[in-house]
């Protein structure tokens, strides 16, 4: 993870997986609902509306009842290898970001470059923590693998 800017937080990732099929985690509520609640939330809605001007919205419930919600909308579609969306989340009333997903093929491996970029300092500051996003991608990683391996035996 890295921190390019006041603005922005970076994390590049590589999975061992095909890049349509790390596309598709990312992009199908079936894959999505079982890769981004990873503290043991109970996932409650996922709905995604894959193309340019179509929206996401996801929400879980945390073991103590709170509910995380959110949603965003798709700005530009790339598949397999990208996308961007608004990305908001609706605890923090009025900060909207924007999630660009990059993807590509390197040594028989897939590479991720995910961005999240805040419009100014006062929206990015309620970014205390970013366990989330790398403990979603370790998710994804472990996901992709059990993918792979009922696949091949």
């Amino acid at each position: 993870m890295t921190f390019p800017n006041e603005l922005d937080i970076v994390i590049h990732r590589e999975f061992k997986a095909p890049i349509e099929l790390v596309f598709d985690v990312f992009t199908k509520p079936e894959h999505v609902q079982k890769t981004f609640a990873t503290f043991g939330e109970t996932f409650t809605t996922c709905t995604i509306d894959l193309r340019v001007g179509g929206s996401y919205h996801f929400v879980m419930v945390t073991t103590d009842g709170i509910e995380c919600s959110f949603r965003g909308s798709y700005l530009e579609i790339d598949a397999p290898h990208r996308t961007v969306a608004t990305w908001s989340f609706e605890g923090w009333p009025g900060v909207e970001a924007v999630e660009s997903v990059d993807l590509y093929e390197a040594n028989e491996a897939t590479m991720l470059t995910w961005k999240l970029s805040f419009p100014d300092k006062a929206s990015r500051a309620h970014m205390k923590k970013t366990n989330g996003p790398e403990s979603n991608f370790d998710s994804v990683d472990e996901y992709l693998t059990s993918l792979l391996h009922s696949d091949n035996g």
